[in-house]
């Protein structure tokens, strides 16, 4: 798996007082003009005109872009590459090239983040995000400039930031890579969960107990075997998010509207290309296909699907989680899970699987979210997918959601679940279990005819195969004690 950079490795950690914007300004305000008119806006505001109405007909929709700081990274390491791309092709005074890199660094940094208060769901296929971007940038570097926030006849967000980009590239651009980084998170945590697993399947490798299929007692297995199933269905799901999240990093930047390339040379596609791996360190690629890139949004599908298949895992080992450890009395209890949190506020003592309860609505949440995902990507029209600002919100949320769902699954049931051997051992003989090994011996019609004997006289199938010394003692030992699979 490729190990996430950290692109702002060697950035300063705090803006030094020449970046600072001035403590004079605090009261002021400016006006700023657009094609539909002027708006008034708080010069304490990094943000424009066109950041104010997304602000406006969108508030409250979801999150805003600013609980995001990776796709807000991304979007910075862009208008970077494309400055300095633009600067060397001559496009770009050198001043202002400086200004708009120090800002994007500074955004890079974790810095002016506040200003970016748009909610990642929004109509315009993603422009609202751009623009608060290109916004947030120009004000930014406007002041580095010694300039006044807002003067856009001196350096422009559309003209000078946005030089050579469209909405469509450079949105499509920044959420992949924010996701490819987003994902990092998830496989370290999968993975020490799955470790974890591990762990304790090496704790109990000695006890047996019953397989179960149908919800019905089915052959002998070893704990230790159920509990490394649990890792391997892990550590399989999180190949396949690593595979789809590498197809992320093929970008359709420098396409500009619709992959037109219009208003960009080959020279600029090129070098901010070159620039943006040189800043991310990461091995992006130019789709082959700049027009079928700027719709087809079949890697966010494929991404979201894994996501959904590591879902639907941890549902299934959750479920078993409840299962084997239902009762304790009156159940399975087969496992103990830490006891949390008392469970009922009229039944004392009772104790709740809390932590698989949360997993398995994690499971439910994240299947949705990819339905909601595979809407969008089937609903875009022609020449670009309007519908990626809803898909980014589906993949960060179900990205952040299955990270926390792994670390607390992990930290508060799997590290410190019990394997309960007696329970196993108890629930093993008093079951026909045992009797398929049986079949080698004794023959499938002849063992069937014994287990319906010993359910109908109520008595246990070993001891019926004791009783009428069927195999002899020697060997009906070597029969219950030998182990079964591929981990033997």
């Amino acid at each position: 798996m490729h190990t996430q950079p950290d692109i702002c490795a060697d950035l300063p950690a705090h803006p030094t007082a020449a970046m600072m914007p001035s403590a004079n300004t605090a009261a002021r305000t400016r006006t700023e003009q657009d094609s539909l008119g002027s708006r008034t806006l708080e010069d304490t505001h990094y943000y424009g005109i066109q950041t104010l109405r997304a602000l406006e007909n969108f508030s409250d929709i979801s999150r805003p872009l600013s609980d995001y700081p990776q796709l807000i990274v991304a979007l910075a390491a862009i208008k970077r590459a494309c400055a300095e791309a633009n600067g060397t092709l001559g496009l770009l005074p050198e001043a202002s090239q400086a200004a708009i890199v120090q800002a994007c660094n500074e955004l890079m940094a974790g810095h002016w983040h506040q200003h970016f208060p748009v909610s990642l769901v929004q109509g315009g296929a993603g422009t609202s995000t751009n623009m608060n971007a290109n916004e947030v940038i120009t004000n930014r570097a406007l002041e580095i400039l010694g300039k006044p926030k807002g003067r856009y006849d001196l350096l422009n967000p559309n003209d000078q930031v946005n030089a050579g980009q469209s909405t469509n590239d450079v949105y499509p651009s920044a959420l992949r890579i924010a996701l490819y980084q987003t994902a990092q998170p998830l496989l370290a945590a999968c993975s020490q969960l799955a470790k974890a697993f591990t762990a304790r399947a090496e704790l109990y490798k000695d006890v047996d107990k019953v397989a179960r299929t149908q919800l019905q007692d089915a052959v002998p297995m070893a704990a230790a075997d159920e509990l490394r199933a649990f890792a391997q269905s892990l550590q399989q799901c999180m190949q396949r998010i690593d595979s789809t999240r590498t197809a992320l990093l093929t970008l359709n930047l420098g396409g500009t509207a619709v992959g037109s390339c219009i208003n960009s040379s080959a020279e600029f596609r090129e070098l901010s290309l070159k620039n943006l791996c040189a800043i991310t360190q990461l091995p992006l690629r130019r789709a082959a296909d700049l027009y079928q890139a700027s719709w087809d949004t079949g890697d966010l599908v494929d991404f979201s699907s894994t996501l959904k298949r590591l879902a639907v895992s941890l549902s299934k080992i959750a479920s078993d989680l409840r299962l084997l450890s239902s009762g304790p009395q009156a159940g399975l209890a087969e496992l103990s899970l830490p006891k949390q949190q008392p469970g009922s506020s009229i039944m004392p003592g009772k104790v709740n699987p809390v932590i698989p309860e949360l997993i398995n609505q994690i499971a439910f949440d994240v299947c949705g979210r990819d339905a909601t995902l595979c809407q969008a990507a089937e609903h875009g029209q022609l020449q670009l997918n309007a519908f990626e600002p809803v898909m980014a919100e589906c993949l960060f949320t179900s990205l952040e959601r299955l990270r926390t769902g792994c670390e607390l699954l992990r930290t508060k049931c799997v590290e410190n679940l019990h394997v309960n051997g007696t329970q196993c051992t108890t629930n093993l003989h008093r079951s026909h279990a045992l009797a398929t090994r049986f079949n080698q011996v004794l023959g499938y019609v002849t063992t069937s005819r014994l287990i319906l004997q010993a359910e109908q006289e109520g008595v246990n199938f070993i001891e019926l195969v004791r009783r009428q010394a069927l195999v002899t003692e020697q060997d009906l030992q070597a029969i219950i004690s030998r182990r079964d699979g591929t981990n033997v």
